[in-house]
């Protein structure tokens, strides 16, 4: 069964989420509540109407945005990110760890050396954009059956470079995200390193980002250092699955 993606948002609540924004978020009560209660609407109709592997829409080449908008952290200053940036992503590694049976630390080439699945496919922002473009790299399903995951493993949490709140408490600056195991093994969850065809730039969150197209953009993580399995998610920031989650977004932010 298909369906359009843009109704649902509406059907969904995309006009109150519109309120916040993908670098500015309301935490007006009345707009919190309403994302709170309609997650889970979201979640089981989503998951109701869909197969688990229904696969979001494809464009062609001529489809290709001419401008894409990068928002959120564009050019990360964190030092241990702008040393990557400076040995042009030579030392970097992508860390998976927590529930595995074979933790990993995989290098650029590493990925790329990977079997890579090509998509051409729409990135809606919660602001109410979109802008089509190409993403390459490899299924992170693929990268997950080289770590192994332990079967208590639930969720897959991806831990990012950069800090978007300075005034935080430790360990809530930095952005991270979080998938569940449905969606970490859809066939367009991929671990992006180009983007149109030209390795990722710093501004869509070079060396890699997530890609789980089914999703809102502010699920897609960029500039991702640390690939983690776990079995709760309580215990990471302040415990709500994501940077924005803990500011009063929806986790599951399904289109």
């Amino acid at each position: 069964m298909s369906i359009d993606r843009r109704h649902w948002l509406r059907a969904a609540g995309a006009s109150a989420l519109g309120l916040a924004g993908c670098n500015k978020i309301s935490e007006a009560p009345p707009v919190v509540n309403f994302l709170s209660s309609a997650e889970g609407l979201n979640r089981r109709v989503q998951r109701l109407l869909l197969w688990r592997k229904s696969l979001a829409r494809e464009f062609a080449e001529s489809d290709i945005s001419k401008d894409f908008r990068a928002n959120g952290s564009i050019n990360p200053s964190d030092a241990d990110y702008r040393a990557h940036v400076e040995s042009g992503f030579e030392t970097w590694r992508l860390v998976i760890d927590g529930l595995v049976d074979r933790p990993q630390a995989l290098s650029l080439a590493d990925l790329k050396a990977l079997p890579s699945r090509t998509q051409i496919t729409r990135h809606d922002c919660v602001e109410g954009w979109s802008s089509i473009a190409k993403w390459t790299g490899p299924r992170l399903a693929t990268v997950l059956a080289l770590a192994g995951l332990k079967p208590s493993a639930k969720y897959i949490v991806f831990h990012c470079f950069d800090s978007l709140d300075p005034g935080a408490v430790e360990g809530q600056k930095r952005y991270y995200e979080s998938i569940d195991l449905v969606d970490a093994f859809h066939p367009q969850t991929i671990l992006a390193h180009a983007m149109n065809g030209a390795p990722l730039g710093i501004p869509h969150g070079a060396p890699l980002r997530l890609r789980a197209e089914r999703h809102l953009g502010y699920k897609q993580a960029k500039y991702i250092m640390r690939i983690e399995a776990t079995d709760r998610l309580d215990h990471i920031g302040a415990g709500k699955g994501g940077f924005w989650e803990d500011r009063g977004y929806e986790w599951y932010a399904g289109i």
